[in-house]
């Protein structure tokens, strides 16, 4: 497998964690895909993903796969025990529904925030900005880790009674909102001993 990426973007970082978590991160080739430099929007990238976004995989037999959800699904499926995206029909829509949720909530409003509402990754990658939306996204986002913390009164982990990928993207969203400086609230404490608890998984070194 081969990986196109830009190391330590947040949803890079759920490929990476998924794969850890596999065992599957010696498997894959990672290629660097300068976005800073604009090298997503070329052809030969655009060819690969019209989205133009990072990461992609991209199989043996050329098979393109892009969307960080449908790419740790094919992970957690490639190698027959469906642990992160759930194995019964009930678990799977469960896992499913909470991972888009905080996707939504949290990653995706850290990202408006981040690319609307700041100097986001400068001029030449901000092509289009609105503060209103980015400063309305932060709202969303402290919204959605006071919904987390109120999930994580009756469990340790976000959608089932072991680590998924609504906790892998939960993760990648809380590194984007350090780096946007949106810290979690006070009132959060359930949401701070889950990252405590989390950050101790032997995946978390291969995130970043």
């Amino acid at each position: 497998m081969k990986v196109y990426e830009y190391k330590g973007f947040p949803n890079p970082a759920r490929v990476r964690l998924a794969l850890a978590e596999k065992g599957l991160i010696d498997n894959v080739e990672f290629i660097h895909v300068d976005v800073m430099a604009g090298e997503h929007r070329t052809p030969e990238f655009l060819a690969k993903n019209p989205s133009g976004v990072v990461p992609v995989l991209e199989l043996d037999d050329g098979t393109i796969l892009s969307e960080s959800a449908a790419i740790t699904d094919y992970v957690d499926h490639v190698t027959g025990d469906q642990d992160l995206t759930g194995k019964t029909a009930a678990e799977r829509g469960r896992i499913h529904m909470i991972q888009r949720k905080i996707e939504d909530g949290l990653l995706e409003a850290v990202g408006a925030y981040f690319h609307h509402a700041t100097d986001g990754l400068g001029p030449d990658i901000e092509t289009y900005q609105n503060a209103d939306w980015g400063n309305f996204r932060h709202g969303v986002a402290l919204k959605t880790m006071r919904w987390m913390n109120e999930i994580l009164e009756e469990r340790d982990y976000l959608a089932a009674d072991h680590f998924t990928v609504a906790d892998i993207t939960a993760v990648a969203g809380f590194a984007f909102a350090d780096f946007a400086k949106i810290e979690i609230p006070e009132d959060c404490a359930n949401v701070k001993a889950w990252r405590e608890r989390v950050s101790a998984r032997p995946s978390m070194t291969h995130a970043v």
